[in-house]
């Protein structure tokens, strides 16, 4: 987690570092074969060189990117969650609890479906 220190810094409001915080702790313990990495100015994760998640802090919300595929194959329970999402990313606002069942999934969505892949992003 000391890669992420710096990026956790800089977010000025104490709730939402500890949030983000929590989060980004919870990948690294549940998934420790993920490569935590700094990138874009965002918190992310990779597997064998190709991205998995990433992280970012927005005023009202975490945002979380899976790529498009990992969106797109959980769109459905998002809606049903009522999560506000586009095509890259899902918001969780700082006012509810996290989901980590739901980001679970999409990671293992990802680490199966990206498992030979080759390149940092899907083609």
């Amino acid at each position: 987690m000391e890669i992420f220190e710096q990026f956790l810094s800089k977010i000025d409001n104490e709730h939402q570092r500890r949030y983000t915080r929590e989060v980004l702790e919870w990948v690294s313990s549940h998934y420790p074969q993920l490569v935590p990495r700094v990138g874009w100015n965002q918190p992310m994760f990779t597997d064998h060189g190709t991205f998995i998640i990433a992280f970012s802090v927005a005023k009202k919300h975490l945002a979380i990117t899976p790529e498009k595929a990992g969106i797109d194959q959980f769109a459905e329970e998002l809606e049903k969650s009522g999560y506000a999402y586009t095509s890259m990313i899902i918001r969780f606002p700082w006012d509810k609890p996290f989901d980590f069942k739901l980001l679970a999934k999409m990671i293992e969505f990802n680490l199966e479906d990206k498992k030979d892949c080759m390149t940092f992003w899907r083609k």
